[in-house]
């Protein structure tokens, strides 16, 4: 395994895996016995990064979330896992009833919804404190100095380690970051943004973003990072759920442009003269990027995690790299 450094402070930053595991379905789609695998062959092959959410998996059951939190807390407890293993978790977007979601019905970022949503976290994973913990949507209703104070009070009370955001646009992101230094608190040093070879179209919109996807790493994103390296970004979906490699799973919608087939074409390019796979391809290229980037890659299965934990060693040349880069 390989490690890197997130965070700038000594007392917070921690060293972990470049490849991190997802853990959104674990204890819902995929139960716990395979669930308890995969997070064993993960940390016995050295990883230590795993991502959850308080959310998770609320769509699933008609529950309003918390059950790959609860689950990895009792992973935890079972393997006498102690702070060796980073988890990462988010708060905003639980539904505050079943059969609601995060756009009509979410927790939000309160000072109150913050703090409440932190501990119960923090319950569930049987943690004292939260390694990492993002601002998993916006919430534009709140002042945005009220959600930046009350995650640096988690910080001072050192119930919370690092902070993240995900899903904000990115002048929000700096926005956030400028009060927090100007309020002498910590602020947002992790950005989870969904990032993959193939590029999406950035002005489709959902439901969460009238004007356009702010949940991609699109180029303001990227150019904000090479602007601040001290910022890490992990990248979420990195697989496309599948798509690269399913034939049974189309890829989204909004990779349907012109310039997909493009990208497409050097990847396969680039498999088969590695003899890796696509799937091995697209991680190996995040990972050995000059951007900080971790990919956050789940896993339904150990034969699924040993095609991603092997992207880790995966060498592309400067060649086959500025030809991925290069596509369009």
């Amino acid at each position: 395994m390989k490690y890197r450094t997130i965070g700038t402070d000594r007392s917070t930053g921690r060293k972990v895996s470049v490849l991190a595991l997802g853990a959104m379905l674990f204890g819902t789609l995929t139960d716990e016995k395979t669930s308890f695998a995969v997070l064993d062959r993960y940390v016995e092959a050295g990883g230590n990064f795993i991502d959850t959410s308080d959310n998770y998996a609320f769509w699933v059951g008609g529950d309003v979330g918390g059950q790959s939190e609860a689950l990895l807390g009792r992973w935890r407890r079972s393997r006498g896992i102690g702070d060796e293993v980073v988890i990462a978790t988010k708060l905003g977007a639980a539904p505050l009833a079943p059969g609601t979601g995060y756009v009509d019905n979410a927790e939000g970022l309160s000072a109150e919804a913050v703090r409440e949503a932190a501990e119960r976290s923090r319950e569930r994973l049987g943690v004292d404190r939260l390694d990492l913990l993002y601002a998993h949507i916006e919430d534009r209703t709140v002042p945005l100095a009220e959600t930046v104070e009350a995650f640096g009070e988690l910080v001072a009370k050192g119930t919370v380690g690092l902070l993240g955001a995900s899903n904000h646009a990115i002048w929000r992101v700096e926005r956030a970051r400028a009060l927090a230094a100007a309020a002498g608190v910590p602020g947002y040093e992790v950005l989870q943004y969904q990032h993959s070879h193939l590029r999406p179209r950035l002005d489709v919109p959902f439901e969460l973003f009238e004007d356009g996807s702010l949940g991609h790493a699109g180029a303001e994103l990227l150019s904000y990072l090479r602007a601040e390296p001290a910022l890490t970004l992990v990248a979420y979906s990195p697989l496309l759920g599948g798509a690269y490699s399913r034939e049974d799973k189309p890829l989204p919608p909004d990779y349907d442009h012109p310039g997909t087939p493009a990208r497409l074409a050097v990847l396969r390019e680039v498999a088969k003269e590695t003899g890796a796979s696509v799937n091995q391809v697209v991680l190996a290229w995040q990972i050995g990027g000059t951007m900080p980037v971790i990919p956050l890659a789940g896993a339904s299965s150990v034969a699924q995690l040993e095609e991603n934990l092997a992207a880790v060693d995966l060498e592309l040349t400067e060649d086959q790299r500025a030809r991925l880069d290069a596509a369009h």
